[in-house]
């Protein structure tokens, strides 16, 4: 049998073959990418260091009193309006009143039904328990 006389490849040839054409990044390639972000980042600080805001202090709201209607939760939202209503509240007429979306205010009437908080009168009308 005769050998043939082709030229061997090495693994680090192949690797680095690989490497080229699956295009992973190397040791190299993430230290100069890591340079770049540590760069990036002391421009950013820089930009919004104290005193060189682009914002003045006049332009920050204000902050408002505490406002006990303001701090009411979706449900509670919710909750009122249905209480409100003598006979029940709609599906609609909580929509309306409150200005939820329909996924929302389908999560939050299963929610408050499923803590017995709400009753279903029929179907779309609800009251409180």
């Amino acid at each position: 049998m005769s050998k043939k006389g082709g030229k061997s490849i090495s693994f680090d040839v192949m690797v680095k073959f690989f490497i080229r054409h699956y295009d992973i990044p190397t040791k190299k390639d993430l230290a100069y990418l890591m340079t770049k972000i540590d760069h990036l980042e002391t421009l950013i600080k820089s930009k919004s260091a104290p005193g060189k805001s682009k914002h003045s202090a006049k332009s920050a709201p204000k902050r408002k009193e505490f406002d006990p209607a303001s701090s009411l939760t979706a449900s509670d939202m919710v909750m009122k309006v249905i209480k409100k209503s003598g006979q029940g509240a709609d599906f609609a007429e909580i929509q309306v009143e409150t200005g939820f979306g329909e996924k929302k205010l389908r999560n939050i009437i299963f929610r408050l039904n499923q803590t017995e908080k709400i009753k279903r009168k029929r179907r779309g009308v609800y009251i409180v328990s």
